[in-house]
């Protein structure tokens, strides 16, 4: 049994060093544990100190992409190199190295193809209010979305194995976490969570440049993630309440109309027949993109059979 543990980095000449020191080379219940560094175009020596910290594998892209290319570029290369077990893990040795046993043993006893590795959001100091309360928000998401029991869906500490690895695909270029989770629901993976310990913060969060920001791309997240795995349920509740709106303002006018009042309200069936319209059309868009989202399963499942490597 392999095991390899890769590590996304952008620019982590002064934290790398720190995050390997505390990377196991062995952990029970595998035979090889080999480190892999994605190298996401870093502009110092983030590759050197990878070869210096003795890294097994260093793969780079061309130019900065982001984090969620970054970690997909890391599974495809951790299937290549015939790993039968993933953990991810950041390089601002933001969690707790001495875990990663708690990841995979859930994984080598069958229980589960994914585990995710749940932070105590409220006890960290250094997250401001703000980001606990959009964590928290997004894990609710997509504990929504996904119809799992996830506490923690924005941990980048995680463990899966290759079948799972195989399986997901990120079409988010913010963030991969919240994602990857909703994948595994709707594929029908068995996804668990454990509890994790997390280190003292070493750098400021490169997702959090700032508060406005987080939240727009937080918000810009969520929605992304009901359009392209709820689209029916996403179009047809903003149809149904645009017809719903349109219906309640034209029985308004009809009733005004019964009574003697109806004119001067000639804008209201205006506005009723607009909303009715743009409504219907609505409902209309809800049944196209789930024809759509079938489509994407289908090719999600060709992709599966021809990706790297053989089933083991």
């Amino acid at each position: 049994m392999k095991l390899i543990i890769q590590i996304p980095c952008y620019n982590e000449e002064k934290t790398l060093p720190i995050a390997l020191a505390e990377l196991p080379r062995q952990v029970d219940g595998f035979d090889t544990v080999e480190w892999l560094i994605i190298d996401d175009g870093s502009t110092d020596r983030t590759v050197g100190v990878a070869r210096d910290h003795g890294v097994d594998h260093i793969i780079g892209l061309p130019k900065h992409q982001g984090l969620a290319k970054g970690y997909m570029a890391g599974l495809e290369a951790c299937l290549a190199l015939g790993a039968d077990v993933i953990v991810n893990t950041d390089a601002d040795n933001q969690y707790f190295a001495g875990d990663i046993p708690k990841l995979t043993l859930p994984i080598l006893e069958g229980r589960a193809q994914i585990v995710i590795g749940a932070r105590s959001i409220s006890e960290i100091a250094h997250f401001s209010p703000v980001k606990k309360l959009f964590q928290k928000f997004g894990s609710w998401v997509v504990r929504q979305a996904s119809h799992t029991d996830i506490p923690d869906a924005t941990s980048g500490f995680r463990a899966m194995n290759r079948e799972a690895a195989r399986l997901l695909n990120v079409f988010n270029e913010y963030t991969y976490t919240l994602e990857t989770i909703i994948q595994a629901g709707q594929k029908n993976l068995s996804i668990i969570s454990v509890p994790v310990r997390v280190n003292d913060d070493l750098r400021p969060s490169r997702l959090l440049k700032s508060i406005p920001s987080y939240i727009k791309r937080s918000v810009i997240t969520i929605i992304r993630i009901f359009v392209v795995y709820k689209p029916f349920r996403f179009f047809f509740t903003i149809g149904s309440f645009l017809v719903g709106a349109g219906i309640l303002i034209g029985i308004r006018y009809l009733y005004l109309d019964f009574i003697g009042e109806g004119k001067g309200h000639v804008q209201s069936i205006i506005l009723a027949s607009i909303l009715l319209g743009i409504g219907f059309q609505t409902i209309l868009v809800a049944f196209l993109a789930d024809l759509l989202s079938v489509n994407r399963r289908l090719l999600e499942d060709i992709q599966f059979k021809q990706r790297t490597g053989n089933n083991k």
